[in-house]
């Protein structure tokens, strides 16, 4: 097997929850109790952060990530979903996983992989703890993939626990209302660990203070406490959260690391050029001015729709495409009618087709034509637009990741 035959088995051969959906999903943690196992548990080896949340995970992660660089420590960083390359999701000090440690390590596994029917994300998991591992990383910032209770990555025990934020997303598999997502969030709350919170409602603090209390572990609300605001390189207007968590991250781990004050403005003002994060309100082009954001869900996509509105243009043009599984009742109210749609599907199984997407957002007085592929829709936009326009992509992961 090459390289790119390797990973085209990872994708192809068991499912993925990024691209099949609802089958990848595992109600407990057994195969990845049972992978660690047969590797030794190398999720031992090396100090950790989990985060959690149903927004900002990836923005707070890599910040955290950025901070730690700038101390001077040796930085593992585990993310998903990847936006066009299946080693972004491991990295060290900003640097992917190189593809010859990817390759050697489904080789040597794959066998088991094959035996015990272990998911995509399962063995990602196993390969970042691995290499974590291996190349003796100071401190590993561990993103959940989905929820947080039953996520594959609540195989660690962390330094600190993280949940930035609870909105209503994956509803089919974490629940209907904000409490029952906020439990499965706090699923990754440990006997004795500290938790910080990023941001809670009125319906999210009392399962959080019920969860820490149950487990022992001290809890801190970081929307409560009064943090400065440092310049940041990433510019949407939802990371002011996410800066006021990562703040109060360091203010918790200052027994266990040396950081300073510096390395934390310095971290926060660095974290693109640190962590090469991409698709979080990134400017793409001037003249027309062409943004793109990952945000995919109502929480998400209403901080993100409010910011659209400070922007000044003569003529908004909107590339929007979701997948299948999407509420889209409860996003597509957020996007301006005053736009013009370029509706399009992404190159991903779970890609909602554009003329049902087109049919969709018709009812809430978004108009616009359908386009086959995210390239079309976008190059469509850009012949449509003169200098004073503004181009926003945005609606999925899979429709940013084209673009970028």
């Amino acid at each position: 097997m090459t390289y790119k035959e390797s990973i085209n088995w990872l994708f192809n051969q068991l499912p993925m929850f990024q691209n099949i959906g609802a089958s990848a999903y595992k109600e407990d943690l057994t195969n990845i109790l049972v992978l660690t196992k047969y590797l030794h548990n190398p999720e031992l080896d090396f100090k950790s952060i989990h985060i959690a949340g149903t927004n900002g995970k990836g923005s707070t992660s890599s910040m955290i990530a950025s901070v730690f660089m700038e101390a001077g420590y040796k930085v593992g960083l585990y993310t998903s979903p990847h936006l066009k390359d299946f080693r972004e999701r491991i990295t060290i000090n900003g640097k992917k996983i190189s593809k010859n440690y990817v390759h050697k390590f489904i080789l040597n596994h794959k066998l088991f992989f094959e035996k015990t029917e272990l998911s995509f994300f399962e063995m990602t998991v196993g390969l970042a703890y691995q290499y974590f591992s291996d190349k003796k990383v100071d401190i590993a910032i561990i993103e959940v993939g989905m929820g947080g209770r039953l996520d594959a990555t609540n195989s660690i025990t962390p330094l600190l626990s993280v949940i930035t934020n609870i909105g209503k997303d994956h509803t089919q598999f974490l629940g209907d209302t904000l409490e029952k997502i906020a439990f499965e969030k706090a699923g990754i709350i440990k006997q004795n660990i500290p938790v910080v919170i990023g941001e809670y409602t009125s319906q999210t603090k009392p399962v959080f203070t019920e969860v820490a209390s149950k487990n022992k572990s001290k809890i801190y609300f970081a929307q409560d406490i009064n943090h400065p605001d440092y310049p940041c390189g990433l510019l949407g207007n939802y990371q002011i959260k996410n800066k006021k968590t990562v703040i109060e991250v360091f203010r918790n781990l200052k027994s266990n690391f040396k950081i300073s004050e510096e390395n934390i403005k310095n971290g926060i003002a660095n974290v693109v050029l640190n962590t090469h994060l991409q698709g979080r309100w990134q400017i793409l082009q001037e003249n027309p001015k062409v943004i793109c954001d990952t945000a995919h869900n109502a929480h998400g996509l209403e901080i993100v729709m409010n910011q659209l509105k400070k922007e000044t243009y003569n003529q908004l043009h909107i590339v929007l495409g979701v997948v299948n599984d999407k509420d889209l009742e409860s996003i597509l109210p957020l996007f301006p009618k005053n736009a013009s749609y370029y509706f399009c599907k992404p190159k991903n199984e779970r890609g909602l087709n554009s003329s049902t997407l087109q049919e969709k957002a018709k009812s809430y007085q978004l108009i616009g034509d359908t386009y086959n592929s995210v390239s079309k829709a976008y190059k469509a936009a850009l012949e449509k637009s003169s200098d004073k326009h503004l181009i926003f992509i945005g609606g999925s992961n899979f429709v940013v990741s084209e673009i970028i």
